[in-house]
């Protein structure tokens, strides 16, 4: 048995698919890391990459895995840094094959990849038919065909992995804290029914998984909250001791700043009940969590707690939600306002004359109403240029298109100085939420050594 650590520390990678590569790089080579981890999932990512995996078996992995694998791995191995992401997405075990491949090619012999898989529980939820937790009625009375059913794993399902020496483990969908918390309690020995540890560990998991915005990337403000060198912003790490405190930081070569109020800002991100913050590994308790900078772009965190996790497990449901036709054209100059509206006016009567059946619709203003609508500045409020767009919600991608063909039309049809039309069409993936119990699921690990 491996001697159990005093600390660990653990660098955040991506906090969401598309991330930035190059925090990620600097973490490893200078921040001292012994993990890493990339949360790369969110509820639509997961159904969209089945999508993907329906069309192609060997698809639906994270699109950047390649590249985050070719640009990383190496360098993990030179530093002794070991990897553990979400980015399997659909198919873990197709990004451990692609993964394996990298690391062949860069001859990495010896190096042990895992794949997590078992979070697809779509037989499980037919079976037994769960309710919707939006609706409270039956999922397949709502939703008689879904495309993808993934249950949030937790620590349990990446363990078995690091204690057969995984340097890189991939996971499908876990929860986000996970990734975190399962280096810690495989690294300090702590035992899974220790509610309180694993609500510190989970506390840890939840300021990292979103990378920068702990070290101000979403919090910035102009004027009010000014973060410095935003276009090299560093990515966050975590100094975590066994009793299960531990230190935010950055490396101070890297842009952005790690404070009380940064800290703040992301340990109320996503949180419903601080005193109950539900994962599959423990209920949470946010409540008495305590911050005291403990000295530049250091921040202590003290006072997590814990109680024993739910019975049941979270599942994401993705389906098919119909199409998004849109179209947007550009006003500039005098008047501007007046013409966006005139041009809305227009695309709405022309949908009702030529028969476009749609279930939702919007017209937006963008820069006037788009986002606060009736909440919005009034009349007095003229805008130099402004964009009208319209949505719409169809069945058919054929109806969705003619949306963007009938704002297109403005061109030569509409009120003066109309330019820059787009228009485009999108398949909805809508996502829904129900419970399984815990005892349904079965992870299973697949360990692959490079040779």
């Amino acid at each position: 048995m491996s001697k159990i650590k005093t600390q660990v520390v653990i660098g955040s990678g991506a906090g969401y698919s598309g991330d930035r590569i190059e925090p990620a790089e600097e973490l490893v080579k200078s921040g001292k890391l012994d993990y890493i981890g990339f949360e790369c999932l969110a509820e639509r990512t997961i159904a969209l990459a089945q999508l993907k995996k329906l069309k192609d078996p060997q698809a639906g992995y994270d699109p950047l895995l390649v590249e985050r694998m070719e640009r990383i791995l190496p360098l993990c191995r030179e530093k002794g840094v070991k990897l553990i992401t979400n980015m399997g997405a659909a198919n873990p075990k197709a990004a451990l094959e692609k993964t394996l491949e990298i690391a062949r090619k860069h001859n990495l012999k010896g190096l042990k990849i895992a794949a997590v898989i078992g979070d697809d529980v779509s037989k499980q939820v037919a079976d037994i038919n769960p309710l919707l937790l939006e609706t409270g009625k039956p999922l397949l009375e709502s939703i008689p065909e879904f495309v993808s059913a993934n249950v949030y794993l937790g620590v349990e399902s990446i363990l078995p992995a690091l204690q057969a020496g995984a340097d890189v483990v991939i996971t499908g969908r876990v929860a986000d804290p996970a990734l975190f918390l399962a280096p810690l309690v495989h690294e300090f020995g702590w035992v899974m029914n220790d509610w309180n540890l694993l609500g510190k560990g989970t506390v840890v998991g939840h300021l990292l998984e979103c990378a920068g915005q702990i070290t101000g990337g979403y919090y910035a403000e102009p004027g009010k909250k000014n973060v410095p060198n935003l276009a090299r912003l560093g990515f966050p790490m975590a100094e975590v001791s066994a009793d299960g405190n531990a230190v935010i930081t950055k490396l101070s070569t890297e842009g952005g700043k790690v404070d009380l109020s940064t800290c703040k800002e992301q340990l109320l991100y996503e949180l419903h009940n601080p005193s109950a913050y539900l994962t599959p590994d423990v209920t949470a308790d946010f409540s008495g969590v305590r911050f005291e900078q403990s000295g530049i772009d250091r921040v202590q965190v003290t006072g997590g707690k814990g109680t024993q996790r739910p019975d049941q497990l979270k599942v994401c449901i993705g389906y098919h939600g119909g199409y998004i036709g849109e179209g947007s054209i550009g006003y500039a100059g005098p008047g501007s306002k007046k013409r966006a509206r005139l041009a809305a006016e227009i695309v709405k009567e022309r949908l009702s004359l030529v028969g476009v059946r749609f279930s939702e619709i919007r017209f937006d203003l963008l820069g006037v109403d788009s986002l606060h609508r009736a909440a919005s500045p009034g009349d007095e409020f003229e805008p130099y240029e402004v964009i009208m767009r319209v949505a719409a919600k169809t069945d058919s991608l054929k109806v969705a298109q003619q949306i963007g063909n009938e704002v297109e039309t403005l061109y030569t049809n509409g009120p003066a100085g109309g330019g820059g039309a787009v228009k485009g069409t999108r398949e909805i993936v809508a996502v829904a939420s129900t419970l399984i119990p815990r005892e349904m699921v079965t992870p299973v690990i697949i360990v692959t050594e490079v040779d």
